[in-house]
């Protein structure tokens, strides 16, 4: 199953890599990330693949969340079907 990630926040050294190193810990495979810097604001998506993951999906997203708490970040994980049902027109 594929998934989206989302991160915000103030900009700093090691979001991607610490977000990634996350992914990978967790057997979470990124396949795609697009990332911006609005002012000083981070913005980043990624479309991640889960079926390998070692936890189960809404373990995953709490971790996500938590990891996105410690670090001054707003990070949220959703499925692929979740997020294309509440961006559809």
């Amino acid at each position: 199953m594929r998934a989206v990630i989302t991160v915000v926040g103030k900009d700093m050294v090691g979001i991607l890599a610490r977000v990634s190193a996350f992914c990978a810990e967790n057997n979470v495979n990124i396949i795609e990330v697009t990332q911006s810097i609005l002012q000083d604001m981070f913005c980043m998506i990624m479309l991640v693949d889960t079926r390998e993951c070692t936890r189960e999906f809404t373990d995953f997203a709490d971790l996500l969340a938590k990891l996105g708490e410690e670090n001054g970040l707003v990070i949220s994980a959703m499925h692929e079907e979740i997020f294309n049902t509440m961006h559809r027109i």
